[in-house]
């Protein structure tokens, strides 16, 4: 009740502020009540508990950010993170430097910021549809939790994979006082098979640690392990042993699906996933049996496995058999990437406990139903949504704990607006033996309340909040096993590992797991014959391979338009989902995509349909080099309906055919319909077109062969022949030797990316656009090519055998026999404003509005900007943004800059950009003159470390580098003096500060 007092107290002060004469300084009086109670909440800064990472917070100082530890988690995604705040307001998602797992910050867990700020967010709790008070809720739970008691009728939570140490500790204390209660983990995309595998297999149920850096060779039968693969980001591992070297590691990858995994082996062989299975089980029968493998790439597979023996690694998706067989191969070899002492915990997906539930249910044994942090109304298939729609209407009593309303909010009785990760506090145990801390960096903004806080209401437990009860479970149970000697100082780091080992108990039993596994799957293998022969009678028959996106997820922030507008890193598509298929089956059905006159990229839509029923309508079709023939591939989390985003985006609920919750979906049937699809993308060039700007090279030739024949220096055409850019006197010599003399005074500023550590994941996009307050311009802008992304990713295909250019597969005239190769090639290549010291861009600047700065930064100055845009015209890298519209303030560009509660997380170390000027990269200059600011006011060195941007800070693999090149020191000098270092298109003679390092790839 005193909450609800507060909020109409907090209310009434804002309506008086309206009806008071007003000074011009008197601004909070006239915005909106979001922005009002936001800034409310930011003024008085985080909860006094909260310890601080970096600065303690006794005071808030203006225009400096303090860093708070803490912990991301939702229904999908945990990292461990620091949160930067600007007054007392969250404005940006970092790595915990200091943590060893779950410290990488993907696209979503960054982007999870911008969710703090939805205007569509729950404020306040609802009854039967009606907003209501805390107390009259409370009430009306209490009462029918005491009367389920009486009848001893199930009280049931049903939640995604919640691995809070403290919260477990809570449902026990909630189930004394109710004793029916249980806690059901479902999970949208399950890890149920993986789960029970390894339960099965090494007797404990949890996802196993893989640790690449180990392998020497990695073997992946159709799991994405850069992507989504694995709870934990197993790219850190991946990239430790990609430097080139005799001892680099090899990576073959085995999928029908382009993935992002795929697009970084060194060999990639495209299969349909049925295919795959079997050359799985025969390299399952060779490791363990010695039996013979008939297909000739699982023979050199298996002799390569034997050659490096237990430095290799497997690793599998699909079914539960496919994860089973893998697990053995790797006991067999005794695989030391697989850490026998730690498991990942984060996952505790369950199907066999929901079947039971949904039994129940079906039943009317269930008296209570509450959801948390799920939404499976949205996400259950066909064949379980229309028994649960049917039977949770007969349930007496239905709550939902979610941040914002959706498909499964509509249909219960009582919905509880939960606060965002930013606002709560909480532990997880992700990981074996090491626990985290969420701790809130912003006092709550809405009337909002933990599911932790109403279980000891409910429960009526003797403790006043949650907070009061985690601090006490952690000081009782966790602390005392670590070596961190209070809770604040827990705080301050975010996370604690524990001394004492905990004992894993293994099932010893394997080769007995072994023969009946084999007897099983050699019946499995004559099914799938009889199957495939089947198949190849129906026309039109597909494997379906279900997968998630990078920028999506499971769909848990759909509704966020950082991800949408997130270019997907393969199909460079914004705003979409869309089946992939393989050129030659597209050719078979008719389906075709082409360019329209604007160059947009428009493509023809079929139906899915199975048993002759269809299950989506109107899906489009996007031709994907690389994809399995008889295979088509589409991405989980899109196609919700509620969401102001759901009208601009027209995606397909992919959840409707995870049928028995297994990504691998037999006898598909497509039929082409009459209607066009648009689609926002923003790359159509897919080659290179022979020109060398993705250096590549194989490992062999690179530790062979002189610089000069893997990382030649390009030469331009004269009159004289092609000749050395050192040769050419510059058409820039009378400013040569002043331009020189400032690059080696005070800081010079350069970037390095190494190619053979960018994955191309993207964490480095959503980084820039956090940073530099970047605008979502939406899908119909996207297709005019008026993105405004800084930094931008470019992907590129080539023929993996001859290293001829694929054709583009737009175009009509393909050659064919390219195009079908099962090894295409991928390259990533990231770019942003190059920083050239005789930039193209400036000279042709009319008004002086882009200028170079002595440490080697171009710079802009937005108020001289007239928008001739001759500068964008002149660059030959393509990196400038021209604003077309005001988009902080139209309502045709109805994102987070066009709200005053979105844009409160907006960085106010940068400039909001108006209509009509140029933007793109500065290198984060506000990042560089903060940390000279700081280091003269300290009167220090600047130590090489410091100096980071957004990118380089976020990259998950380090591949991109920044810092002082006058430090000789320093490791980006190390990085620009690396032979394989080059400047693209140097032989204009620009001199960029922005440097790549040549790719390796190891095909031997």
């Amino acid at each position: 009740m005193k909450s609800n007092k507060k909020f109409i107290k907090k209310s009434n002060i804002i309506k008086d502020l309206f009806k008071e004469k007003t000074s011009r300084r008197d601004f909070l009086k006239w915005i909106g009540f979001s922005t009002a109670s936001v800034t409310l909440a930011a003024c008085k800064g985080p909860v006094i508990q909260s310890i601080p990472y970096v600065v303690k917070p006794e005071s808030i100082n203006l225009g400096i950010p303090n860093y708070y530890a803490s912990t991301m988690i939702d229904s999908f995604d945990i990292g461990n993170v620091l949160v930067k705040t600007r007054e007392g307001r969250p404005i940006k998602i970092e790595p915990n430097p200091t943590s060893k797992f779950f410290n990488t910050t993907s696209v979503r867990i960054q982007s999870s910021l911008l969710s703090l700020y939805d205007e569509e967010r729950l404020r306040y709790p609802f009854l039967k549809g009606k907003r209501t008070f805390w107390k009259k809720i409370d009430d009306y739970i209490i009462r029918h939790l005491k009367n389920s008691s009486n009848k001893n009728k199930k009280i049931i939570f049903l939640s995604s994979s919640f691995p809070s140490f403290s919260t477990k500790k809570l449902i026990q204390n909630f189930k004394k006082t109710y004793p029916s209660t249980k806690w059901i983990v479902y999970d949208a995309i399950s890890y149920s098979g993986a789960l029970n595998a390894s339960e099965k297999i090494f007797g404990v149920r949890a996802f196993p640690f893989f640790n690449l850096k180990k392998s020497k060779l990695i073997i992946s039968f159709d799991a994405d392990f850069l992507g989504d693969w694995s709870p934990e980001n197993m790219s850190k591992y991946y990239i430790s042993n990609k430097n080139p070297g005799k001892l680099m590691m090899k990576h073959i990858q085995i999928e029908s699906n382009m993935s992002i995994s795929g697009a970084n082996a060194d060999i990639r062989i495209s299969k349909k996933p049925s295919e795959i299975k079997r050359m799985l089980f025969e390299l399952y029968q060779k490791i363990l049996f010695e039996k013979e493998p008939k297909d000739k790439n699982v023979k050199k597979i298996a002799s390569l496995i034997k050659e490096v023996g237990s430095k290799s690694v497997i690793l599998a998706d699909g079914d539960q058999e496919s994860y089973e067989f893998s697990f053995l191969i790797n006991q067999k070899i005794n695989s030391h990437s697989f850490q026998k002492e730690r498991y990942i915990l984060s996952k505790e997906s369950n199907d066999q406990e929901l079947k039971g539930f949904l039994k129940d249910l079906e039943k009317g044994n269930i008296e209570c139903l509450f959801f948390h942090n799920t939404n499976p109304i949205y996400s259950f298939p066909l064949s379980i949504l229309k028994k649960i729609k049917k039977f949770i209407k007969t349930v007496p009593l239905t709550v939902s704990f979610s941040m914002s309303k959706d498909d499964t909010s509509q249909m219960v009785d009582v919905l509880i607006p939960t606060p965002h990760w930013l606002e709560s506090w909480g532990d997880t145990n992700p990981i074996t033996n090491v626990f985290t801390l969420i701790q809130p960096s912003i006092q709550k903004i809405f009337d909002t309340r933990q599911l932790q806080d109403s279980l000891i209401i409910w429960g009526k437990m003797k403790y006043n909040n949650y907070y009061n009860f985690l601090k006490n479970t952690w000081e009782k149970n966790i602390l005392p096993k670590s070596n961190i000697s209070s809770f604040n100082e827990a705080l301050f780091h975010g996370f604690v590992e524990i001394k004492k080992k905990e004992s894993i108990s293994t099932n010893k039993n394997h080769l007995n797991i072994f023969k009946k596994t084999y007897e099983i799957q050699k019946d499995i293998n004559d099914i799938n014959i009889s199957t495939n022969r089947n198949q190849r009678k129906v026309k039109n028959n597909f494997e379906l391979r279900l997968y998630t996106k990078l920028g999506i997820g499971d769909g848990f922030q759909y509704n966020n338009p950082w991800l949408q507008e997130f270019p997907d890193p393969i199909t460079r598509t914004t705003w979409d989902n869309y089946l992939t298929m393989s050129y030659f089956d597209a050719n078979k059905m008719d389906l075709k995509n082409w360019n329209t006159g604007d160059g947009s990229l428009n493509g023809n839509c079929v139906n899915l349909i199975r048993k002759n029923k269809i299950l989506i309508q109107d899906i489009p079709v996007l031709i994907q080099p690389g994809q399995a023939i008889g295979s088509i591939g589409l991405a989980f989390g899109y196609g919700q309906k509620i969401g102001k985003l759901s009208s601009l985006c027209n995606g397909k609920n992919a959840y409707r055919i995870y049928e028995k919750f297994c990504i691998i979906q037999k006898n598909i049937e497509l039929k082409k319909v009459d209607k066009t699809h648009k689609f926002a993308c923003v790359q159509l060039q897919n080659t290179t077109v022979d020109r060398n700007i993705v250096k590549e090279t194989d490992l062999n030739i690179f530790l062979n062969k002189p610089k000069e024949v893997w990382n030649e220096d390009e030469k331009i055409s004269t009159y004289k022949g092609k000749i050395s850019l050192k040769e050419i006197s510059s058409i820039w010599n009378q400013n040569q030797s002043k331009k020189e003399e400032n690059k080696k005074s005070g800081h010079h500023f350069n970037l390095s990316i190494d190619l053979n550590a960018c994955i191309g994941c993207g964490s480095c996009v959503i980084a820039c656009h956090s940073e530099n307050n970047v605008p979502v311009v939406g899908k119909e802008e996207v297709r005019k090519f008026r993105d405004m992304h800084w930094i931008r990713i470019d992907r590129y295909y080539s023929n993996n055998e001859n290293q001829k250019k694929l054709n583009d597969t737009n175009n009509s005239n393909n050659n064919e026999e390219d195009l079908l190769n099962n090894n295409v090639k991928v390259s990533f290549q990231p770019i942003m404003c190059q920083h050239c010291e005789y930039a193209p861009c400036e000279t042709v600047c009319p008004v002086g509005a882009t200028v170079h700065g002595k440490q080697g930064q171009n710079m802009m100055a937005y108020n001289r900007c007239v928008g001739t845009r001759y500068c964008a015209n002149n660059c030959p890298y393509k990196v400038r943004r021209f604003n077309w519209f005001d988009y902080a303030n139209n309502k045709k560009f109805d994102f987070n800059m066009n709200n005053s509660l979105g844009k409160m997380v907006l960085n106010p170390d940068v400039v909001v950009r108006t209509r009509g000027v140029m933007e793109k990269c500065s290198l984060c200059i506000q990042r560089t003159q903060y940390v000279i600011g700081t280091a003269k006011k300290e009167n220090r060195t600047i130590e090489d470390k410091e100096f980071e941007t957004a990118c380089s800070i976020s990259c998950p693999t380090k591949a991109i580098t920044f810092g002082d090149i006058n430090d000789k020191n320093s490791l980006i000098y190390k990085k620009i003096k690396n032979p394989r270092s080059y400047k693209l298109l140097d032989f204009i003679g620009i001199q960029p500060n922005v440097s790549y390092q040549v790719k390796i790839r190891n095909k031997k």
